[in-house]
């Protein structure tokens, strides 16, 4: 495959500090292991054999717990020295990365989604987003996509009602978020609706199971979600 995989995991997790204290956020347990594992376990058995974890508050953990490898995939680090955004993590990474694409997942999200399948519907020179439909969008904020698959509105936080969300998967065209101009940035708020004023960002509606474990709820209801 001529992509390249990111996992954003430098992120404070500042709403989970009463229950994870001690450890970034991706480290959680769940179901007795790091959460981040989990995550690695669908890489793995999609057939990827590398992945690149973008950390940044108590990153040494990461590296620690996870070491150069896992599930015979190669694993490697790209450090923030000071916090850059999710955006600019991923445009760090991707300025000394040699491919077409990234598939970029969100280290505190699980979707069950097709990796393979994902990264190859991903229109050329485009972005596409994974979506997932939800009963009431309020805590996520909404995605609207035309009948060509298109994104045309990111709705913010606050919303109410069922639709559809960002599932916190992404295949980006490595190129354009490389030439980003700023080093410190937002993929969500920033990039995205960039991208969506170009018509260069696409969405999927994908019905896999789906966690985000952000806040205390959600991590403790976690174990039963993961197949």
């Amino acid at each position: 495959m001529a992509v390249h995989v990111l996992i954003l995991a430098g992120g404070l997790g500042t709403r989970l500090r009463s229950v994870v204290a001690d450890r970034p956020k991706v480290l959680a347990e769940v179901a007795g292991r790091p959460f981040v594992t989990h995550l690695l376990d669908q890489l793995a058995q999609a057939g990827f054999q590398a992945a690149t974890l973008l950390t940044g508050y108590k990153g040494e953990m990461v590296e620690e717990t996870l070491g150069l490898a896992y599930g015979g995939m190669q694993l490697g680090y790209s450090v923030e020295e000071a916090p850059l955004g999710t955006g600019g993590a991923i445009r760090a990474a991707a300025r000394v990365i040699a491919c077409e694409q990234l598939l970029v997942l969100n280290g505190d999200t699980f979707f069950e989604v097709d990796y393979r399948q994902l990264v190859q519907q991903a229109p050329a020179g485009a972005d596409l987003m994974a979506c997932r439909r939800v009963e009431d969008v309020g805590r996520y904020g909404a995605v609207q996509l035309d009948a060509r698959g298109r994104v045309t509105a990111l709705a913010e936080k606050g919303a109410q009602g069922a639709g559809l969300i960002n599932g916190g998967i992404y295949v980006l065209h490595r190129e354009a978020i490389a030439a980003w101009p700023e080093p410190v940035f937002s993929i969500e708020t920033d990039y995205f609706p960039k991208r969506l004023a170009t018509e260069r960002l696409c969405g999927t509606a994908c019905e896999g199971a789906f966690i985000d474990i952000g806040v205390p709820d959600d991590l403790e209801r976690a174990a039963e979600v993961l197949p």
